[in-house]
Protein backbone atom coordinates (compact mmCIF):
# COMPACT_ATOMS: atom_id res chain seq x y z
CA UNK A 1 0.00 0.00 0.00
CA UNK A 2 1.42 3.35 -1.17
CA UNK A 3 2.07 6.39 1.40
CA UNK A 4 0.00 9.27 0.34
CA UNK A 5 1.91 12.66 0.13
CA UNK A 6 0.34 16.33 0.01
CA UNK A 7 2.57 18.93 -1.09
CA UNK A 8 1.00 22.08 0.19
CA UNK A 9 2.33 24.63 -2.40
CA UNK A 10 3.53 22.37 -4.30
CA UNK A 11 3.95 25.41 -7.15
CA UNK A 12 6.91 26.89 -5.69
CA UNK A 13 10.59 26.13 -5.10
CA UNK A 14 10.95 24.10 -2.88
CA UNK A 15 7.80 22.08 -3.54
CA UNK A 16 8.44 21.58 -6.74
CA UNK A 17 12.03 20.03 -5.99
CA UNK A 18 10.52 17.91 -3.34
CA UNK A 19 8.15 16.40 -5.76
CA UNK A 20 10.95 16.10 -8.31
CA UNK A 21 12.73 13.92 -5.25
CA UNK A 22 9.29 11.77 -4.82
CA UNK A 23 8.76 11.14 -8.31
CA UNK A 24 9.16 7.70 -9.31
CA UNK A 25 9.29 6.18 -6.05
CA UNK A 26 6.41 3.58 -5.70
CA UNK A 27 6.05 4.15 -2.07
CA UNK A 28 4.32 7.21 -2.60
CA UNK A 29 1.40 8.29 -4.21
CA UNK A 30 0.84 12.13 -4.37
CA UNK A 31 -1.92 13.79 -3.49
CA UNK A 32 -1.92 17.07 -6.59
CA UNK A 33 -4.37 19.61 -6.23
CA UNK A 34 -4.49 21.44 -10.22
CA UNK A 35 -3.73 25.06 -10.77
CA UNK A 36 -7.85 25.84 -10.32
CA UNK A 37 -7.94 24.39 -6.61
CA UNK A 38 -4.30 24.26 -5.31
CA UNK A 39 -5.48 28.07 -3.38
CA UNK A 40 -9.03 26.53 -2.71
CA UNK A 41 -9.09 26.23 0.89
CA UNK A 42 -11.71 23.46 1.18
CA UNK A 43 -9.79 21.80 -1.15
CA UNK A 44 -6.49 22.15 0.73
CA UNK A 45 -8.21 21.01 3.81
CA UNK A 46 -9.81 17.91 2.02
CA UNK A 47 -6.31 17.05 0.90
CA UNK A 48 -4.83 17.84 4.19
CA UNK A 49 -7.63 14.94 5.92
CA UNK A 50 -7.05 12.81 3.17
CA UNK A 51 -3.10 12.40 3.34
CA UNK A 52 -0.97 10.39 5.21
CA UNK A 53 1.60 12.91 5.28
CA UNK A 54 1.80 16.78 4.06
CA UNK A 55 4.98 19.33 3.15
CA UNK A 56 3.97 22.87 4.05
CA UNK A 57 5.65 25.07 1.28
CA UNK A 58 4.12 27.98 2.02
CA UNK A 59 4.61 31.36 3.56
CA UNK A 60 4.56 31.61 7.71
CA UNK A 61 0.49 32.73 7.81
CA UNK A 62 -0.48 29.80 5.33
CA UNK A 63 1.57 27.21 7.16
CA UNK A 64 -0.17 27.74 10.26
CA UNK A 65 -3.26 27.93 8.68
CA UNK A 66 -2.70 24.71 6.78
CA UNK A 67 -1.91 23.11 9.86
CA UNK A 68 -5.38 24.35 11.80
CA UNK A 69 -6.91 22.39 9.00
CA UNK A 70 -5.09 19.76 9.50
CA UNK A 71 -6.66 19.67 13.14
CA UNK A 72 -8.76 16.20 13.82
CA UNK A 73 -6.83 14.32 11.12
CA UNK A 74 -4.60 11.99 10.70
CA UNK A 75 -1.85 13.51 8.55
CA UNK A 76 1.68 14.16 9.54
CA UNK A 77 3.19 17.23 8.81
CA UNK A 78 6.75 18.77 7.44
CA UNK A 79 6.35 22.35 7.78
CA UNK A 80 9.23 24.22 5.46
CA UNK A 81 8.01 27.83 6.51
CA UNK A 82 9.80 29.64 8.88
CA UNK A 83 6.55 29.36 11.03
CA UNK A 84 7.36 26.34 13.49
CA UNK A 85 10.99 25.82 13.91
CA UNK A 86 11.51 27.16 17.32
CA UNK A 87 7.43 26.30 18.43
CA UNK A 88 6.71 24.28 21.16
CA UNK A 89 5.73 20.42 20.13
CA UNK A 90 7.51 20.76 17.14
CA UNK A 91 10.87 18.24 16.15
CA UNK A 92 13.20 20.07 14.69
CA UNK A 93 14.06 18.35 11.15
CA UNK A 94 17.50 18.03 11.27
CA UNK A 95 18.13 13.91 12.33
CA UNK A 96 21.88 14.79 12.56
CA UNK A 97 21.08 16.85 15.63
CA UNK A 98 18.00 16.44 16.73
CA UNK A 99 18.63 12.40 16.69
CA UNK A 100 16.45 10.12 13.46
CA UNK A 101 14.71 8.47 16.40
CA UNK A 102 12.92 12.47 16.71
CA UNK A 103 12.31 12.92 13.45
CA UNK A 104 11.10 9.48 12.74
CA UNK A 105 8.61 9.22 15.71
CA UNK A 106 7.23 12.99 15.05
CA UNK A 107 3.57 14.08 13.76
CA UNK A 108 4.89 17.91 13.63
CA UNK A 109 8.52 17.99 12.32
CA UNK A 110 9.67 21.46 11.09
CA UNK A 111 12.19 21.81 8.38
CA UNK A 112 15.32 23.75 8.79
CA UNK A 113 16.03 26.51 7.21
CA UNK A 114 18.81 26.49 4.93
CA UNK A 115 21.76 29.13 6.61
CA UNK A 116 20.97 27.74 9.80
CA UNK A 117 21.11 24.19 8.67
CA UNK A 118 24.82 25.15 7.70
CA UNK A 119 25.71 27.02 10.83
CA UNK A 120 24.50 24.50 13.25
CA UNK A 121 26.25 21.28 11.73
CA UNK A 122 29.26 23.35 12.19
CA UNK A 123 28.22 24.93 15.93
CA UNK A 124 26.28 22.31 17.94
CA UNK A 125 28.82 19.67 18.23
CA UNK A 126 31.39 21.89 19.37
CA UNK A 127 28.97 23.54 22.02
CA UNK A 128 27.92 20.85 23.25
CA UNK A 129 30.98 19.06 23.71
CA UNK A 130 32.25 22.58 25.51
CA UNK A 131 34.71 22.82 23.25
CA UNK A 132 33.31 26.49 21.94
CA UNK A 133 31.79 28.40 24.59
CA UNK A 134 27.88 28.98 24.43
CA UNK A 135 28.40 32.59 25.17
CA UNK A 136 30.41 33.79 22.61
CA UNK A 137 29.25 36.66 20.08
CA UNK A 138 29.54 34.89 16.92
CA UNK A 139 29.36 35.78 13.64
CA UNK A 140 28.15 34.00 10.67
CA UNK A 141 28.86 35.24 7.12
CA UNK A 142 27.25 33.72 4.91
CA UNK A 143 26.28 33.04 0.78
CA UNK A 144 23.70 31.99 -1.04
CA UNK A 145 22.50 31.38 -4.49
CA UNK A 146 19.23 33.19 -5.35
CA UNK A 147 16.75 30.08 -5.76
CA UNK A 148 16.28 30.52 -2.03
CA UNK A 149 14.75 34.23 -1.94
CA UNK A 150 11.63 32.59 -3.93
CA UNK A 151 9.81 33.47 -7.15
CA UNK A 152 10.58 37.15 -6.43
CA UNK A 153 14.12 37.25 -5.85
CA UNK A 154 14.66 34.76 -8.95
CA UNK A 155 12.72 36.83 -11.40
CA UNK A 156 15.14 39.96 -9.72
CA UNK A 157 18.19 38.23 -10.28
CA UNK A 158 17.03 36.63 -13.54
CA UNK A 159 15.86 39.85 -15.41
CA UNK A 160 18.51 41.80 -14.38
CA UNK A 161 21.62 40.52 -15.08
CA UNK A 162 23.69 43.62 -13.72
CA UNK A 163 23.38 41.96 -10.05
CA UNK A 164 26.66 40.93 -8.79
CA UNK A 165 26.40 40.75 -5.12
CA UNK A 166 23.11 41.57 -2.71
CA UNK A 167 23.87 42.00 1.07
CA UNK A 168 20.50 42.11 3.44
CA UNK A 169 19.18 41.53 7.02
CA UNK A 170 21.46 44.61 7.36
CA UNK A 171 18.40 45.66 10.30
CA UNK A 172 19.70 42.62 12.13
CA UNK A 173 16.81 40.53 13.53
CA UNK A 174 16.59 38.09 10.25
CA UNK A 175 13.88 35.30 11.13
CA UNK A 176 16.69 32.76 10.93
CA UNK A 177 18.20 34.03 14.09
CA UNK A 178 16.07 32.35 16.31
CA UNK A 179 16.70 28.70 15.44
CA UNK A 180 20.53 29.19 15.00
CA UNK A 181 20.65 30.52 18.67
CA UNK A 182 18.44 27.23 20.24
CA UNK A 183 20.09 24.84 18.26
CA UNK A 184 23.75 25.76 18.40
CA UNK A 185 23.24 26.22 22.12
CA UNK A 186 23.99 29.38 22.32
CA UNK A 187 23.21 32.23 24.89
CA UNK A 188 23.37 35.14 22.36
CA UNK A 189 21.78 35.32 18.94
CA UNK A 190 24.90 35.06 16.35
CA UNK A 191 25.63 38.66 13.98
CA UNK A 192 24.54 37.28 10.74
CA UNK A 193 25.45 38.60 7.88
CA UNK A 194 23.57 36.97 4.80
CA UNK A 195 24.35 37.95 1.21
CA UNK A 196 23.16 36.25 -1.97
CA UNK A 197 24.82 36.13 -5.39
CA UNK A 198 24.23 35.48 -9.17
CA UNK A 199 23.70 31.56 -8.90
CA UNK A 200 20.71 29.45 -9.06
CA UNK A 201 21.90 27.27 -6.18
CA UNK A 202 24.61 26.53 -3.71
CA UNK A 203 25.41 28.07 -0.39
CA UNK A 204 28.52 29.02 1.75
CA UNK A 205 27.88 29.48 5.57
CA UNK A 206 30.99 30.24 7.65
CA UNK A 207 32.16 31.32 11.31
CA UNK A 208 34.88 32.84 11.96
CA UNK A 209 36.63 31.96 15.51
CA UNK A 210 39.55 33.94 17.13
CA UNK A 211 40.65 31.00 19.22
CA UNK A 212 43.53 33.26 20.76
CA UNK A 213 41.72 35.95 21.89
CA UNK A 214 38.64 33.51 23.35
CA UNK A 215 41.28 31.65 25.13
CA UNK A 216 42.69 34.89 26.82
CA UNK A 217 39.35 35.78 27.49
CA UNK A 218 38.73 32.47 29.70
CA UNK A 219 36.14 31.17 27.11
CA UNK A 220 37.87 27.99 26.49
CA UNK A 221 38.67 25.20 28.32
CA UNK A 222 41.94 25.10 27.39
CA UNK A 223 43.39 25.95 24.05
CA UNK A 224 41.46 24.70 21.32
CA UNK A 225 43.96 23.86 18.04
CA UNK A 226 41.51 23.77 14.94
CA UNK A 227 42.81 20.29 14.59
CA UNK A 228 40.86 19.47 17.70
CA UNK A 229 37.37 20.99 16.39
CA UNK A 230 38.09 19.13 13.29
CA UNK A 231 38.37 15.92 14.94
CA UNK A 232 35.54 16.40 17.10
CA UNK A 233 33.23 17.01 13.76
CA UNK A 234 34.29 14.24 12.16
CA UNK A 235 33.53 11.87 15.24
CA UNK A 236 30.48 13.27 15.24
CA UNK A 237 29.12 13.12 11.88
CA UNK A 238 30.97 9.48 11.59
CA UNK A 239 29.18 7.25 9.27
CA UNK A 240 26.53 9.46 8.11
CA UNK A 241 25.80 9.24 4.40
CA UNK A 242 24.52 12.72 4.55
CA UNK A 243 27.14 15.21 6.26
CA UNK A 244 30.79 14.78 5.32
CA UNK A 245 33.32 16.12 6.84
CA UNK A 246 36.01 17.38 4.72
CA UNK A 247 40.11 16.55 5.14
CA UNK A 248 41.72 19.08 6.97
CA UNK A 249 43.68 20.92 4.41
CA UNK A 250 44.55 24.34 3.41
CA UNK A 251 43.17 24.90 -0.45
CA UNK A 252 44.32 27.82 -3.09
CA UNK A 253 40.03 28.40 -2.87
CA UNK A 254 37.32 26.82 -2.30
CA UNK A 255 34.22 27.89 -5.45
CA UNK A 256 30.21 27.60 -5.53
CA UNK A 257 29.92 27.51 -9.30
CA UNK A 258 26.54 28.93 -11.04
CA UNK A 259 26.69 25.17 -12.58
CA UNK A 260 26.29 23.19 -9.61
CA UNK A 261 24.30 20.05 -9.26
CA UNK A 262 21.43 19.59 -7.14
CA UNK A 263 22.71 17.91 -4.12
CA UNK A 264 21.01 16.86 -0.73
CA UNK A 265 25.03 16.60 0.81
CA UNK A 266 26.51 18.56 3.26
CA UNK A 267 30.20 19.43 3.09
CA UNK A 268 31.99 21.04 6.31
CA UNK A 269 35.62 22.10 6.60
CA UNK A 270 37.97 23.77 9.59
CA UNK A 271 40.80 25.29 8.57
CA UNK A 272 43.27 26.97 10.83
CA UNK A 273 46.10 29.45 10.76
CA UNK A 274 50.11 27.62 10.96
CA UNK A 275 50.18 28.91 14.71
CA UNK A 276 46.42 27.63 15.67
CA UNK A 277 45.28 31.04 16.78
CA UNK A 278 42.66 31.67 14.01
CA UNK A 279 39.85 29.12 12.37
CA UNK A 280 37.08 29.32 9.89
CA UNK A 281 34.62 27.04 10.21
CA UNK A 282 32.73 26.52 6.81
CA UNK A 283 29.95 24.83 5.63
CA UNK A 284 28.93 24.23 2.12
CA UNK A 285 25.93 22.70 0.83
CA UNK A 286 22.90 23.23 -1.71
CA UNK A 287 20.31 25.97 -0.70
CA UNK A 288 17.51 23.73 -2.66
CA UNK A 289 19.10 20.09 -1.34
CA UNK A 290 19.88 19.48 2.22
CA UNK A 291 18.68 23.32 3.12
CA UNK A 292 15.23 23.02 2.18
CA UNK A 293 13.56 19.87 -0.03
CA UNK A 294 16.66 17.27 0.72
CA UNK A 295 16.28 17.52 4.47
CA UNK A 296 12.26 17.66 3.71
CA UNK A 297 12.47 14.17 2.04
CA UNK A 298 15.42 12.95 4.44
CA UNK A 299 12.21 13.79 7.85
CA UNK A 300 10.05 12.05 5.62
CA UNK A 301 12.17 8.74 4.64
CA UNK A 302 12.39 8.16 8.47
CA UNK A 303 8.71 9.40 9.54
CA UNK A 304 7.37 6.99 7.05
CA UNK A 305 9.71 4.03 8.33
CA UNK A 306 11.83 4.09 4.68
CA UNK A 307 16.02 4.45 4.08
CA UNK A 308 16.77 7.69 5.17
CA UNK A 309 18.29 8.42 2.18
CA UNK A 310 16.12 7.06 -0.41
CA UNK A 311 15.50 9.84 -3.00
CA UNK A 312 18.27 11.85 -2.25
CA UNK A 313 21.31 13.20 -4.42
CA UNK A 314 23.83 12.29 -2.84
Amino acid sequence: MSISVFIDGAAGTTGLEIADRLGGRAEFDLIILDDARRKDSAARKEALHAADFAVLCLHDDAAIEAVAMAQGSKVRIIDASTAHRVADGWTYGFPEISGPEAVANATRVSNPGCYPTGFIALMAPLVRAKMLPADWPYTVNAVSGYSGGGKALIERFEEDRDIAFRAYGLGMGHKHVPEMKRYAGLAHDPVFAPSVIPAHRGMWVEVPLPLAAMSMLGKLAGAQAPANLHAKLAEFYEGSQIVRVAPMETPAELLLRGSMAPSDALTLHVFGSADGSQARLVAVLDNLGKGASGAAVQSLNLMAGLPETAGLAL
